[in-house]
């Protein structure tokens, strides 16, 4: 399963992280992978997100039967483009219509330090900032997925997320006095790379290069760790795509996302 992962490293870094730590045991993975094959040539992740990380259409038809019986579960169903949007393919007829779908996000990795200076005022954040940097948070959950992450719950599951990612050290922000203006998280780290996630300027601070001396600082840090950076974008928003090229990101491929 290791060598499976690791075959992918960049487009499979969410999966990967997960399995290095918990394993294959369901409770402990926050969800099952799902394999065909005896060499795994086709392997899919189920949990809070539907990952498919690779097979021929023959497996991902396989995958398709077995999500359709087991329901909708997800909230999204997210990874290459080549394997998400045929996977949607066969499942949309059953599945409630999609909230939106994101068909070209290209995947883009900086393998070394970044080509542009780090702002040298984004630090990780504290837990006793916590309060301080949920807003931030929570306003740029709204703007790039479309929904509020307190529906539902009240916040009680987004803050105890982004608590844990502040805790490890991976919630990364600038402060100026008690605002947060630029703010990044590593939502995935393995043991060879880290996924660079949430990057968001305060819409007063934008236009003056903070999202990228930022997102430069946070994939610095993941250099000195010995990390390659990757992270997705939207295919539509050229602003954040030549701000992470003159960082030195290159694609290396394209996600697509299935929102519901």
């Amino acid at each position: 399963m290791r060598a499976a992962l690791e075959s992918d490293p960049v487009a499979a870094c969410m999966v990967a992280a997960r399995v290095e730590v918990a394993g294959l045991d369901p409770w402990r993975l926050g969800g099952e992978l799902w394999a065909v094959g005896s060499r795994m040539d086709g392997l899919c992740f189920s949990g809070a997100n539907l990952v498919p990380l690779r097979g021929e259409r023959s497996a991902l038809r396989a995958f398709a039967d077995r999500a359709r019986r087991h329901g909708r579960g997800c909230s999204s169903l997210v990874g290459r483009a080549e394997l998400v949007l045929p996977l949607w393919d066969d499942l949309a007829g059953d599945w409630a219509p999609a909230r939106e779908v994101r068909g070209d996000q290209p995947l883009m990795m900086l393998a070394g330090p970044p080509e542009v200076s780090p702002d040298p005022f984004v630090r990780p954040v504290r837990p006793s900032e916590l309060d301080r940097y949920l807003p931030a948070a929570i306003a740029m959950f709204t703007e790039e997925v479309g929904v509020d992450p307190r529906t539902g719950d009240g916040g009680v599951g987004y803050r105890t997320r982004v608590a844990e990612l502040v805790a490890a050290g991976r919630a990364f922000a600038r402060f100026e006095g008690d605002e947060v203006v630029f703010k990044a998280e590593i939502g995935a780290l393995s043991s060879r790379v880290g996924q660079i996630q949430g990057v968001w300027v305060h819409p007063a601070w934008r236009g003056r290069g903070l999202g990228t001396r930022g997102t430069a600082a946070v994939a610095d840090r993941l250099a000195v760790m010995g990390r390659t950076s990757s992270l997705y974008v939207n295919g539509f928003n050229q602003v954040a795509r030549s701000a992470y090229s003159r960082i030195g990101f290159a694609q290396v491929g394209s996600f697509a996302t299935i929102l519901f």
